[in-house]
């Protein structure tokens, strides 16, 4: 193994909290060398995340305590070092990446102010950390780097601000990064192109990356070593092919097995009742045209997939399908009758029978309100369920539902991971029994046993109660098992469409053929023979 820049010994976190002391991370211990991939995988709540803030002193104690352990680096234990040491390492030797980028990002500043500060705040001269920043901006996939500077967080997608926040983790060319599911809100383009670039700085630098994922695939992409936690234990560990290949933990076993893109693809029922139908739909924003002519079909009980990198309309075509942005043009049908143009009264009827599921849960869930709350919200909106014992079995069943226990209810938003989030939003879509789900990335934040429980119930549902889906996403693995039918969006238009089976084996658009091109494998082999191919074309 290379010569260990990070060293983490017997690590042990506890919280303390009203119901009780909760075992974070249990005596766990890992290192990563230098111009070494250390992948820890694992479910939301296995203590990644934790034991990761841990090394930033970044956890807040309370309601955290360290019980016991080491962090050393440079030889100096970490956990023994001063607060204003630790910030001199922060961000100059060791940096993060973190899991949700609006959540981290400041919203009263500019990005460019932001990245900035980060060479500003270590000494660096401004005219230096401003080169730097339009650099990276470059390099993370982000088009006019100096248009950018001047934007806002709410102002980019999910994927272009955690592309942002990656620039900012690399502005100083740490010697540790410690990336908390970094491509998680990327499209599978932009994806490749930012472990390429991860790869390509530890290259230059020797930089040593701590990733923390729930994909398999990037874990074959880009990681030497694999550790596996599972409710704050490490399970298994050894080098990635061995673990894919020769696994030896029943935990580890499960997650392989539900890695996404290996079902039987399924095919549409054609003499379904048509719900939707858009017409030639449009949206622009100021003179940047987001939406351009969009026009599709929708059948009960079909899975439609809409795919496309960050920007290309996606989430517009649902947001303008919600009316929760006011089109420029054109028609959406529902039940022949158009949204567009619906009063106030006849649209809420209607928000009963189509529900979503945004990308960011952090956004879309009121931190002020319980689980429960949160769930039931619909049933008072509606006026729907007015028995208490009624509504609290429900809100139970539909937590267990999505994977989580009936205790959480009483708990708030922020007490969760951003899998677990995602998993609350989810079951309040649930809730109202809807005849469309629009779902925005959905899945996206889910670790990859989780995210196949949710496909498997949503795919239920849709067998059994005839709820159509308009699902957005960028995992096509995800895509290819639940999705009847695919559309491919670039740049505000559709592409190509057409039954699943004939998008994934037969695609006719280049931008398509590009997409299922940059595709991750959960099967290391497999990756290795598809980079040592590219290599080849490139030579």
């Amino acid at each position: 193994m290379a010569e260990a820049l990070l060293t983490v010994k017997n690590l042990s976190v506890d919280f303390h909290t009203a119901r009780g002391t909760v075992h974070a991370v249990k005596d766990v211990s890992w290192s990563v060398g230098r111009g070494e991939t250390l992948a820890i995988l694992g479910e939301s709540g296995s203590g990644k995340s934790v034991s990761a803030n841990a090394v930033m002193n970044l956890l807040d104690t309370p309601p955290a305590r360290i019980v016991s352990g080491e962090i050393l680096y440079d030889g100096k234990d970490l956990l023994q070092v001063s607060y204003e040491e630790h910030r001199a390492l922060n961000g100059k030797k060791i940096a993060m990446i973190f899991q949700d980028p609006l959540g981290h990002l400041n919203p009263v500043y500019t990005v460019g102010w932001q990245i900035v500060e980060m060479m500003t705040a270590h000494g660096r001269p401004a005219a230096m950390a401003r080169a730097r920043a339009l650099e990276l901006i470059a390099r993370v996939g982000i088009a006019d780097p100096e248009a950018a500077m001047r934007k806002y967080p709410h102002q980019f997608s999910g994927g272009q601000r955690q592309r942002l926040m990656i620039a900012m983790a690399l502005m100083l060319k740490p010697d540790i990064l410690i990336a908390d599911e970094p491509t998680t809100a990327l499209d599978v383009t932009i994806q490749a192109e930012v472990l390429a670039l991860l790869k390509e700085l530890q290259a230059e630098t020797g930089m040593g990356l701590v990733l923390i994922t729930h994909d398999l695939g990037v874990v074959a992409e880009i990681a030497d070593r694999v550790v596996v936690m599972n409710q704050g234990e490490i399970v298994e560990t050894g080098s990635v092919r061995d673990v894919y290949h020769q696994p030896q933990h029943a935990y580890t076993k499960k997650l392989i097995g539900a890695a996404p893109g290996k079902g039987e693809i399924k095919l549409l029922e054609a003499d379904a009742p048509l719900l939707l139908e858009t017409k030639n739909l449009k949206k622009s924003y100021g003179g940047f045209t987001a939406l351009k002519g969009a026009s599709l079909t929708l059948l009960r009980g079909q899975s439609l997939a809409v795919v496309g990198e960050s920007g290309s309309g996606k989430s517009t075509l649902a947001r303008t399908l919600l009316r929760l942005e006011v089109a420029d043009g054109g028609e959406a049908l529902w039940k022949g009758r158009d949204l567009i143009r619906m009063g106030a009264r006849e649209l809420l009827g209607v928000r009963r029978e189509i529900q979503m599921v945004f990308q960011d849960p952090t956004q879309s869930l009121n931190p002020r309100m319980s689980v429960y709350q949160l769930i039931a919200e619909g049933w008072d909106i509606h006026k729907l369920m007015p028995d208490r014992a009624q509504r609290r079995a429900r809100v139970a069943e539909l937590l267990d539902q999505v994977g989580l226990s009936p205790e959480h209810a009483e708990r708030y938003p922020h007490q969760f991971s951003g899998g677990q989030r995602q998993r609350i939003a989810i079951a309040r879509a649930l809730a109202l029994e809807p005849e469309l789900i629009i779902c925005d990335e959905a899945v996206s934040a889910l670790d990859v046993s989780i995210q196949a429980q949710v496909i498997a119930l949503l795919d239920s549902l849709r067998r059994r109660l005839g709820i159509a889906f308009l699902f957005i996403a960028h995992d096509l693995g995800v895509v290819r098992d639940f999705a009847d039918t695919v559309i491919v969006m670039q740049a505000g238009e559709i592409v190509e469409r057409g039954p699943t089976a004939q998008i994934f084996d037969n695609p006719q658009h280049p931008y398509t053929q590009r997409l299922l091109a940059a595709n991750l494998d959960p099967d290391p082999d497999v990756q290795a023979s598809r980079r040592a191919s590219i290599a080849a074309q490139n030579a």
